[in-house]
């Protein structure tokens, strides 16, 4: 089984930064691809960052130029940089990873980490 840790979610500042960092875990062959995904209240969930093993990077309208997610490093950890912050990204950002445990990969989840920009 593989577990995805996230951390670095908190409250910050219009126009501040935050960077938040998810860590794969567990019996890992390899990653295909991880993101990142986020839901404010009554909203659906939806992709913010996503990072693909040979396929490069894909980012949200909403969070061109101001987010970048990284690749995937050797400890197996992806991080997201949050920059010039609105309020309307408050929500929780979920780490999402496409990984093979086996010979088939598998989706899987992170617990979530809640972002809060405030005035």
């Amino acid at each position: 089984q593989v577990q995805l840790v996230e951390s670095g979610g908190g409250l910050v500042q219009l126009g501040g930064s935050l960077r938040l960092s998810c860590a794969a875990a567990g019996n890992i062959f390899s990653i295909y691809a991880m993101g990142w995904y986020r839901q404010a209240p009554g909203n659906q969930r939806e992709v913010v960052a996503t990072v693909t093993s040979g396929r490069g990077t894909n980012y949200a309208d909403s969070v061109k130029g101001r987010f970048t997610i990284s690749g995937v490093n050797a400890n197996n950890t992806v991080y997201l940089q949050m920059n010039s912050l609105k309020f309307e990204d408050t929500a929780v950002y979920y780490c999402n990873g496409i990984i093979r445990i086996g010979p088939h990969p598998y989706e899987f989840w992170g617990q979530g980490t809640q972002v809060t920009v405030s005035s």
